[in-house]
């Protein structure tokens, strides 16, 4: 049987979300000083935090899913707006509540947007407003003018209640 390999948590983490958000992006989230979060079970990493606030939940897929402190964290590197989505001032208020994000009210929306990837959705200032999963890549949200977009996962209204 073979022995699991040493590693740094905060290397795997630094690699992972450059992987899945750009190059460099991870910086910013170093700087801040994480904590980790294990399964008793298996021992693998499961969530990430700063002081008392979750960033993310690694998902058993490999991916990541994000909160929205975890997303305001990410946005103070710009980079990372590549992997934003931007509604129509219509359609903000439902968004933050947590409903999902209609292609045809998408405004703008980053190259790195992939399908079934974590996106943030923003506004205008840069403030996040809730978090979803991609249904669409960019070119085609842009495009399309029917469908869900973006399967908003939680909306900064919707926590609170």
């Amino acid at each position: 049987m073979m022995e699991a390999l040493p590693f740094n948590p905060e290397d795997k983490i630094h690699c992972h979300i450059d992987a899945i958000f750009g190059m460099g992006i991870s910086d910013i989230l170093l700087e801040e000083g994480l904590q980790f979060e294990y399964s008793r079970r298996t021992g693998r990493i499961r969530n990430i935090n700063i002081g008392s606030c979750l960033v993310a939940t690694l998902r058993t897929d490999g991916g990541l899913a994000l909160t929205i402190f975890g997303a305001a964290q990410l946005l103070k590197n710009k980079q990372f707006k590549e992997n934003c989505v931007i509604p129509s001032e219509e359609a903000i208020p439902f968004v933050s509540e947590g409903r999902s994000l209609f292609c045809k009210h998408v405004e703008w929306c980053g190259s790195n947007v992939k399908v079934g990837s974590d996106v943030a959705i923003i506004d205008k200032n840069d403030r996040v407003i809730a978090i979803g999963r991609s249904l669409f890549g960019s070119k085609t949200m842009k495009k399309y003018h029917k469908g869900v977009a973006v399967k908003v996962r939680e909306g900064i209204k919707s926590r609170v209640k």
